[in-house]
């Protein structure tokens, strides 16, 4: 069991996927910085605070923080539009490899259709 743990760990889709991970957190980190210090205080300017963290529905003894919820939502879609941005922006920077057309090959019906066809040809001759 130790061997196939071992084979396991070191196939390349379990190590890339741990590097993609690895950088996906400390990406992670960049964006939250980038809409918490920059866009946040940018939306601020335009259309006053955008925090909602203050918003409270209270039922008996139960508190319901719908406002941090919703704070939750804008930053999603906030750090959703700006990585799409970013997606957007490494597209436009890195080529895209040159992919070559391959013909397909013909069916076994196409190779039929293809030989009757070249019958009825040798017919009318």
């Amino acid at each position: 069991m130790l061997k196939e743990f071992k084979a396991f760990i070191a196939r390349g889709n379990v190590m890339d996927l741990a590097v993609g991970v690895i950088v996906g957190a400390a990406f992670t980190a960049i964006v939250n910085s980038l809409v918490e210090n920059l866009i946040n205080p940018l939306l601020g300017i335009f259309i006053g605070s955008i925090d909602f963290s203050d918003l409270v529905l209270t039922v008996g003894k139960a508190h319901f923080r719908y406002g941090a919820f919703i704070n939750s939502v804008i930053n999603f879609l906030i750090i959703a539009f700006v990585v799409f941005l970013l997606i957007k922006l490494l597209n436009k920077l890195v080529p895209k490899p040159v992919e070559e057309k391959v013909e397909p090959e013909p069916t076994a019906e196409e190779k039929y259709l293809k030989e009757i066809v070249e019958m009825m040809k040798k017919d009318d001759k």
